[in-house]
């Protein structure tokens, strides 16, 4: 009777059967094949008949076991089942990687000086040796890992992990723009909102200047990276000459 596995981490804990009936169910679902809990209980026993006649020298390791499922589930006649289940497996490895790189990411950020730290000198905005910059960038590194995992297309992010492309800012990825241009004449046009109110069109070039500091500053709460307003002459001429009108009379 087998009563261990050697986990991927080494460790060795008890042997639950009912463990690889459950992921057996699940590999059934993911590709309709809709079967009674009973077939998936017969394909656990006879990978355990396997195990208990030596199919594995030893401790199983989890790895080994997973072997013997989809063994057990191609000479059952369940090939789609088997493809199902490695891709389930497939699946599970990824989210165990992005996991331990998490922790391994987080000790770097704990642990390290900025100095000896690619990661902690990303940003030269923050300081990362600081106690608000360490917790910038935990929350920084978890967020583009998240997205990594659970939001961009596995294909891009894939792409990415490789260097084949690189994802800018990739840590405010579902929250907002980065980076942007501010065209002032536009914003200017009837007036504006800054979320907590509404600002008139301005009508002199006092007033044009002090609404483009405003409009930077309420826009760099709304949003991630740099802003710029490009053409800041031409975006002011509007005021200037309005204020000239109004000297000139």
């Amino acid at each position: 009777m087998v009563e261990l596995i050697i986990k991927r981490d080494g460790r060795t804990t008890a042997f639950h059967p009912e463990k690889i009936t459950d992921a057996v169910e699940k590999a059934f679902s993911a590709c309709a094949a809709m079967q009674e809990r009973s077939v998936a209980e017969d394909i656990a026993h006879t990978v355990c008949e396997k195990l208990e006649a030596g199919a594995i020298e030893g401790i199983p390791t989890v790895e080994g076991v997973q072997d013997l499922v989809e063994e057990t589930l191609i000479e059952a006649g369940f090939v789609q089942t088997a493809k199902a289940y490695i891709l389930y497996r497939a699946e599970r490895s990824r989210v165990r990687d992005v996991n331990s790189r998490l922790i391994k990411t987080l000790k770097d950020i704990t642990f390290s000086k900025a100095a000896d730290s690619d990661m902690k000198r990303e940003n030269a905005n923050i300081d990362a040796d600081t106690a608000m910059g360490t917790m910038l960038k935990y929350g920084s590194e978890s967020a583009k890992q998240f997205y990594e995992m659970c939001v961009i297309e596995p294909r891009f992010a894939k792409a990415h992990r490789e260097g084949d492309i690189h994802i800018h800012d990739m840590d405010f990825y579902t929250l907002t723009t980065t980076c942007c241009q501010i065209e002032l004449r536009k914003l200017f046009k009837g007036g504006f909102s800054t979320g907590h109110g509404v600002l008139r069109e301005p009508n002199d070039i006092s007033s044009y200047a002090a609404l483009a500091c405003i409009a930077i500053q309420s826009n760099q709460n709304d949003q991630h990276g740099g802003q710029s307003v490009c053409d800041f002459d031409y975006g002011l001429a509007v005021g200037v000459r309005k204020t000239f009108r109004r000297l000139f009379k």
